[in-house]
């Protein structure tokens, strides 16, 4: 072969391994976030380093975040993970930023939409209805529940980019308001009147509240009375022990990947929602058998680990992507460890599932009555 002709084919197939990587491997599941398109969120591109940094510094050491893990302190960091992590979720995972269990025969999208539903058919939601959704993302989970129930859904998260992305998914699919609404707030202080929703959910999503207390009285304080409340929450099992160093390892690792101020034991979330009033219905940890495993997506190989990482600092270094962006994804792919350690030996689990609902007449209300 000629080297000219030479020089062309391998120039030729270099192009063709770059375009495959970056646009056609931009989105593993949604075509909306490609690759080139990555951004760290409102932060702007010279920031990106300095808030990075003050994430890991706050949420690094377990004890010391336990400390510092106020109400007043921790939204900010939650905000600022997701400024960080939700173009890369969305480029890797989806508009669904959570776990459901694996199905046979069927994808990951799929099955992630059957773990959506299945909230929507146990608040028995139907058209006329309007739901909340506490934590809300960009909006996966609202778009599907919306679809499949024909209620009305707003939904809340306390990232203003986040919002930003929801509204555009929600126009996109054809549910934005008053189908799907999406606003920015805290939901340890919600701007809501009180009771006014028929129903109310979070998946994997109150993890992030320093207090479950907090977010589960904010809902219940919404909720109409007889409204039920139905969440997913991430805990740690009775199969962990806080003597063994590789349980503790794993534990940590997800609550420093994670942005989780600390994650609660299993049997404490019954508790804390009897204890702001809810009367609890259901309880169940959807990830037992004979649920198939829901960590099998985050067993990325080290091929495509590279792959993806390649993608980024060459992005990175072309100044497309903002510098920072290979941190954050290294922190993400080491958590993505941890949560697989914490599902393969049992001691984790992000689905264990709670339906509540709040009284048709609370104390309090009951007392007015008798006034």
């Amino acid at each position: 072969m000629e080297p000219a002709t030479m020089a062309w084919t391998l120039a030729a197939a270099g192009f063709a391994l770059v375009y495959w990587f970056v646009w056609v491997m931009g989105a593993a599941e949604v075509q909306g976030k490609r690759a080139v398109d990555l951004q760290m969120g409102s932060i702007a591109d010279d920031k990106v380093g300095d808030r990075y940094s003050q994430y890991w510094s706050f949420f690094r050491s377990p004890k010391e975040t336990a400390a510092a893990a106020t109400a007043d302190k921790v939204p900010a960091f939650v905000d600022t993970f997701y400024n960080l992590v939700t173009d890369i979720y969305e480029w890797g995972w989806g508009q669904s930023f959570h776990f459901s269990p694996s199905l046979p025969g069927r994808s990951h999208r799929e099955a992630t939409r059957v773990h959506e539903e299945r909230v929507a058919d146990l608040l028995e939601a139907r058209p006329g209805k309007r739901l909340l959704d506490v934590g809300c993302g960009v909006g996966g989970p609202m778009r599907a529940i919306a679809a499949h129930s024909g209620a009305d859904v707003v939904g809340i998260t306390i990232n203003e980019y986040q919002v930003n992305r929801a509204r555009a998914h929600n126009r996109k699919a054809g549910l934005d308001a008053p189908r799907c609404e999406v606003v920015c707030g805290n939901f340890m202080a919600m701007p809501f009147p009180d009771a006014s929703f028929d129903g109310a959910y979070s998946i994997e999503a109150t993890c992030h509240a320093p207090r479950l207390q907090d977010v589960y009285g904010e809902v219940f304080r919404v909720l109409k009375p007889g409204g039920l409340y139905a969440s997913y929450e991430w805990v740690t099992t009775p199969l962990y022990r806080a003597d063994d160093p590789s349980h503790v390892e794993a534990i940590h690792g997800i609550e420093r990947g994670d942005a989780l101020p600390g994650l609660r034991r299993q049997d404490e979330i019954a508790a804390i929602a009897r204890e702001v009033g809810f009367d609890v219905l259901q309880e169940l940890d959807l990830a037992l058998p004979p649920a198939l495993p829901w960590w099998t997506r985050l067993k990325m190989g080290r091929l495509s680990y590279w792959r993806n990482s390649l993608v980024i600092r060459a992005l990175t270094l072309l100044r497309v992507a903002p510098k920072g962006v290979s941190e954050v994804h290294e922190m993400l792919y080491e958590t993505a460890q941890h949560l697989t350690r914490g599902g393969e030996t049992g001691i984790f689990t992000p689905m264990h599932m709670v339906l509540l609902r709040k009284p048709e007449s609370t104390p309090a209300a009951a007392g007015a009555e008798t006034k």
